[in-house]
């Protein structure tokens, strides 16, 4: 038998997302934003949800634009203090020891440390309660190549991405392949 809960956002994993913009004074700023994820194939589009009172928040309206970036599991400490941190007042970027990268294709920046990276440029903008949702147009994925599989796309056991627990305020790892998805549930067909 299951327990309701009521009504809480608890759905998992969530991503952690590096979300990288620029401040009104054009300085290089990150917060890392658990409420998002790909909302869109064609064309491709990312989401990332955040308070109006965010120091992020001004800058993504003001530039239209912003950078999601995917920390690794070694770059934890990092994450979390992006997440804890304002960069009202701090340098982000210096404290956590990351190099800010000015994007060539959005007004954003992002870390060059960060394995993977989406440069977005805002496409919609839906207030819907306490979190604004900002949807931004995906116009390029870099990725490191170390993290490349021999197909030449991302392989997640070499990206190593951290993974959100909602529940609990915990991160986690990704393990091991169970099973090939548009594939293994084909025995039921």
């Amino acid at each position: 038998m299951k327990q309701s809960l009521g009504a809480k956002p608890l759905l998992f994993p969530a991503p952690v997302l590096m979300v990288g913009t620029y401040d009104q004074a054009g300085k290089p700023n990150l917060m890392n934003a658990a409420w998002g994820g790909i909302c869109c194939s064609d064309p491709p589009c990312v989401t990332v949800s955040m308070r109006k009172a965010r120091h992020s928040y001004d800058s993504i309206v003001e530039r239209k634009a912003f950078t999601v970036g995917i920390a690794n599991e070694a770059q934890m400490a990092e994450a979390d203090y992006v997440g804890i941190a304002s960069g009202r007042d701090a340098d982000k970027f210096a404290v956590a020891g990351l190099t800010p990268v000015r994007s060539e294709l959005v007004d954003a920046p992002y870390a060059e440390e960060f394995p993977l990276v989406l440069e977005c440029r805002l496409l919609h903008t839906l207030e819907i309660g306490l979190h604004t949702q900002f949807i931004g147009q995906i116009v390029d994925v870099k990725v490191d190549q170390s993290a490349l599989s021999e197909d030449g796309l991302p392989d997640i056991l070499k990206l190593k991405p951290l993974v959100y627990d909602v529940a609990h305020k915990g991160y986690h790892g990704v393990g091991a392949l169970l099973g090939k998805a548009f594939s293994i549930g084909r025995k039921l067909l």
